[in-house]
């Protein structure tokens, strides 16, 4: 196992039942970035089953404000609340995203939440505002969050090299757009949404909910000359066979590595 490694917490869009919502940590050793937190506590239990200790992770990035990425992030507020309560937690959880978000976090935990969790927002449980093109240290990289210009709602991805080199891009829910080419332009992972098969859009009507189809990534991976895309945030009724469906369409479009990974993966980097 290399240090860097990316562990698949959820793969699913928002009404999946079969998997878990997309959300996934960017992990260094024993410590972890965690991206998205999903919209349940089904991401406490899927922590546990990667063997990742909430003890290990101080920075987490909320992409955008839909309840299938956000609303996960009041269970890791109680958790990592508990865990300083038990004297088990050691300096403090960092949560990055937009100035409305925060706000929308903070109001949800305060509603939800007893005082006892709470207390520690803004104390040990801190916020850190994050702005179009703005770079912060986390963990070993230096991450750059950029606005994917989402035509629903405000959201972030973000870019950073890896220890070894390499080029990791993250796009959020939505597809590339052209105004993100720096930021995905020859990247050696390429993390892009497939909503479903383009054989399939008829179904699932991908383009009315702005997303994307496996063709349309596989595509896109393809122009930016990614050498590595990963599929996520997909629909779960192929979930059986999603793998093999979804190379096999990808790979008439893209012929570098498609990785389609399954609920608690993990992809060394």
């Amino acid at each position: 196992m290399t240090n860097e490694r990316i562990n698949i917490l959820g793969t699913g869009c928002a009404m999946v039942t079969k998997c878990y919502n997309t959300c996934f940590t960017l992990s260094y050793g024993e410590e972890h970035f965690l991206v998205d937190t999903g919209g349940g506590n089904t991401v406490l239990s899927n922590l546990e089953k990667l063997n990742i200790p909430i003890s290990n992770i101080h920075h987490v990035f909320i992409s955008h404000r839909h309840n299938d990425h956000i609303t996960g992030i009041v269970w890791i507020i109680r958790a990592v609340a508990q865990q300083i309560i038990n004297h088990k937690y050691e300096g403090n959880l960092t949560i990055y995203s937009q100035s409305d978000n925060i706000a929308a976090i903070e109001t949800i935990a305060n509603l939800l939440l007893e005082k006892k969790f709470t207390k520690y927002m803004g104390n040990r449980i801190v916020f850190s505002e994050i702005l179009d093109k703005c770079k912060l240290p986390i963990l070993q990289w230096n991450i750059e969050f950029f606005d994917i210009r989402s035509t629903k709602q405000q959201q972030f991805g973000f870019t950073t090299i890896l220890e070894s080199g390499s080029k990791l891009t993250f796009l959020g829910d939505e597809p590339y757009r052209e105004e993100l080419f720096e930021y995905a332009n020859n990247a050696n992972y390429l993390l892009h949404e497939a909503f479903c098969l383009y054989s399939q859009k008829d179904i699932f009507n991908p383009y009315e909910k702005h997303h994307a189809t496996v063709k349309d990534a596989c595509e896109n991976a393809d122009k930016l000359k990614a050498k590595n895309i990963i599929l996520y945030h997909t629909e779960d009724k192929n979930i059986t066979h999603r793998k093999e469906l979804y190379t096999e369409e990808g790979k008439q479009f893209f012929k570098g590595n498609i990785i389609v990974p399954d609920d608690l993966d993990i992809i060394d980097l």
